[in-house]
């Protein structure tokens, strides 16, 4: 069974709602949360920082919603559901600023709204993946927290090392290994 923290990239490229990205890319992430429908975990905090970012970014009322809308309703109407979704705890000392980050000063890097991905990941006893689609900045941050126990699946693989090369110079970073 998957266990997962779901980045909103996920959501948003399975709706194709990412700039440049591939069909591949599209594909593999609507077959992501498919298969996270079908027989997984999703992973939130339990004072709603995740799915208010869902609900920010995304439509669950949509009357024929795209993917990434519909699995956020699948989520709202399972969110009390242990078996799907479980709601761990975490400590908010200033705005966008976790206790459960591993690494203050790797904090201090990574983009404030995507700090609650890694927090909560880090939070669960599961030991979850965080699911990442496109943002090539975490290619960079992933091995540091690697080391302090928080793992990592790249969906797209061949876009987020393009997004990279497109943005910084230097060689691409090595992606996780799928486990």
């Amino acid at each position: 069974m998957t266990r997962a923290v779901v980045d909103t990239n996920v959501l948003l490229v399975a709706n194709d709602d990412h700039e440049g990205v591939s069909e591949e890319c599209i594909i593999a992430c609507i077959e992501t949360i498919d298969e996270i429908r079908r027989r997984g975990v999703v992973v939130i905090d339990d004072e709603w920082k995740i799915l208010g970012e869902y609900h920010h970014k995304l439509n669950p009322n949509k009357g024929q919603p795209e993917p990434g809308d519909a699995f956020l309703k699948w989520l709202l109407q399972r969110q009390a559901n242990t078996k799907h979704v479980v709601q761990v705890p975490v400590t908010e000392t200033a705005q966008d600023w976790f206790e459960e980050f591993p690494g203050h000063s790797l904090q201090r890097e990574f983009d404030p709204p995507d700090r609650k991905f890694i927090a909560v990941a880090a939070a669960d006893d599961g030991n979850p993946h965080v699911l990442q689609a496109a943002d090539c900045k975490w290619l960079s941050w992933w091995p540091q927290l690697a080391e302090a126990g928080v793992r990592f699946r790249f969906v797209c693989p061949e876009d987020v090392k393009r997004f990279y090369r497109g943005k910084f110079d230097g060689p691409v970073p090595e992606l996780p290994e799928d486990e």
